[in-house]
């Protein structure tokens, strides 16, 4: 493999700070730019070169100051919720500073970018399961919209100035390093737990997700920086149908929680249940999710108990 100068937006985040990790074991010299809204400066490891910057203003400077080949995109408003709350913030964000980064690149003479979606916000409620890359896209929630949309940007600047792509629809992922505070429901579940609070479900908890742990993810994108398939665009998951009692009920056994769940109304604009074809990535890149969802998850709540420990 090459080694390059790759800049990593997001760098902070539970899932950018892996991949950036996984990038300096290889040799890779490593550009990180975050502006530490959700992730931590903490998880940067000290041989990256760090700018607590938001993609969201002009960060042409970095670039004419770094020269990096790749760009690994996956900063982002990545919170369902808080896009119903606050659609212009997660516009923002997620369409107009992907343009950002996008411009960067295109005037800096980067050669290729990686953008990381989301595999179900994208579909909204799906036609037929599981979803493959050809079907239908109607996003019920403006998450699944911008995300969406900047995918279209991306495609363009490939068509227009050349610049080589690569899209990633991702599964819910979930792993070290999460924070509860985005809400996610395994990170979720776990700090109520370890608070002694009773998890809360919305809706009866028979909704279905298709997880994927963070590590495999990080490990898959490291390996295909150099790649170059015939299609730009994959699902990446388990291909498994996970529901969220089910998740209570093995977080109860792990932890010893004797408690029950809460349950409160559903929220709109979240799918009912999704799971991902990953064939097209298994097909072209290889693609092999290493962990359980069973392993993944223990691996997850040792971490937050040893995280909890050294507080």
């Amino acid at each position: 493999m090459e080694m390059n100068k790759i800049l990593v937006t997001g760098g902070a985040g539970f899932i950018g700070s892996q991949v950036v990790d996984l990038l300096l074991e290889k040799g890779h010299e490593v550009v990180v730019v975050d502006n530490l809204s959700t992730g931590k400066k903490e998880n940067v490891s000290g041989k990256a070169k760090f700018y607590e910057r938001d993609i969201t203003v002009d960060i042409g400077d970095i670039f004419e100051t770094e020269k990096p080949r790749i760009v690994i995109h996956a900063a982002a408003q990545v919170m369902l919720r808080e896009s119903l709350e606050s659609p212009v913030h997660d516009a923002k964000t997620n369409i107009l500073g992907t343009i950002n980064v996008l411009e960067a690149c295109r005037k800096n003479g980067v050669g290729k970018i990686i953008y990381t979606s989301t595999g179900g916000a994208r579909v909204g409620e799906p036609e037929y399961l599981p979803v493959d890359e050809s079907h239908p896209l109607n996003p019920c929630s403006p998450y699944g919209i911008s995300k969406h949309t900047a995918e279209h940007y991306v495609w363009m600047y490939n068509q227009l100035y050349g610049l080589d792509y690569l899209i990633f629809c991702f599964g819910n992922v979930y792993g070290p390093r999460d924070d509860p505070d985005c809400k996610r429901v395994i990170p979720l579940f776990i700090s109520q737990m370890l608070g002694g609070e009773s998890p809360i479900i919305f809706g009866d908890g028979n909704q279905t997700r298709d997880f994927i742990y963070a590590a495999d993810l990080a490990e898959f994108i490291v390996s295909c920086i150099d790649k170059n398939p015939k299609h730009k665009l994959f699902h990446l998951a388990n291909g498994e149908k996970i529901c969220v009692n089910e998740i209570f009920e093995m977080l109860k056994k792990l932890s010893g929680f004797e408690g029950d769940a809460r349950h409160v109304d559903s929220i709109k604009g979240e799918v009912r249940d999704i799971v991902l074809d990953t064939t097209l990535a298994k097909n072209e890149l290889g693609w092999e999710p290493k962990r359980s969802f069973e392993q993944g998850l223990k691996k997850t709540w040792e971490w937050f108990i040893g995280l909890r420990e050294f507080c």
